[in-house]
């Protein structure tokens, strides 16, 4: 009996390693994929920063094995860059290269926007419908990290009702190295907190889908594009620049 309930806790337990379970590993090596992206959108890992893996493991609170995982698939994303022998680089933004991917975002949202219209099945209508009614109800009172969240199930969503595997792997970069640039031109630009523009775009594209109107679907998802558009144009012209690249030295000691 005690042998059995031994080898229950080590099914249950990470190793000394970090290492879930066989049954579990994958689960976690997506959690701690989602927490660092979290963080990452959030700018809780700051643009520009240098840290090891072992300070990214202290913070997320996983494990050696689920962070590496992590750290290598959002390398490949560009979103992280490994220093061989000096730890990890929080790649910092470059708002030109990240302007320039938005036609790149355009193309593909179009593609993959009119796939979900298209496809999308009774319970991928409904759960549009259900988001949407949300936001309807919420949209005054919303707060960015709420908002955020909601905003990477839509993603999802519409990804999901597409139902192209390769789609994910090629726009879910995309969706969060926008996600952090909308991030910080909610929370830092003066006079920019108000959500109602994003929401009203994000409305859009629910209703369209929801009810299967492709060429409407296309439409909304341009409207959100060209609304980037209007974010990059004032954060080109007003942004801290620290606030992209924290490594740059500030101006008089500030």
């Amino acid at each position: 009996m005690a042998k059995r309930k031994r080898t229950l806790e080590l099914v249950r337990n990470d190793n000394d390693e970090g290492k879930p379970s066989r049954r579990n590993r994958l689960n976690f090596f997506e959690l701690a994929y989602q927490k660092i992206e979290e963080l990452l959108v959030h700018c809780e890992l700051k643009p520009g920063q240098f840290m090891t893996m072992l300070e990214l493991q202290q913070i997320t609170g996983f494990g050696r094995t689920p962070v590496h995982h992590a750290v290598n698939r959002l390398s490949a994303d560009t979103l992280i860059i490994i220093r061989p022998r000096h730890g990890l680089h929080i790649a910092p933004i470059d708002l030109a290269r990240e302007r320039m991917l938005l036609a790149l975002r355009r193309d593909m949202e179009r593609f993959v926007i009119r796939l979900a219209a298209d496809r999308a099945s009774l319970s991928h209508r409904n759960q549009a419908l259900h988001i949407e009614r949300l936001l309807r109800e919420r949209r005054a009172s919303l707060t960015l990290d709420e908002f955020n969240h909601i905003d990477r199930r839509i993603d999802a969503l519409v990804l999901e009702a597409a139902g192209e595997p390769f789609l994910v792997h090629t726009l879910r970069p995309l969706h969060t190295l926008y996600r952090r640039i909308g991030y910080i031109h909610h929370r830092f630009m003066p006079g920019q907190a108000d959500l109602s523009g994003t929401i009203d775009r994000h409305l859009a594209i629910l209703a369209a889908v929801a009810s299967r109107r492709v060429e409407d679907a296309v439409k909304a998802s341009d409207g959100l594009i060209d609304y980037m558009g209007e974010i990059f144009t004032g954060m080109e012209a007003g942004i801290d620049p620290r606030l992209l690249d924290c490594s740059i030295e500030p101006l008089l000691g500030t």
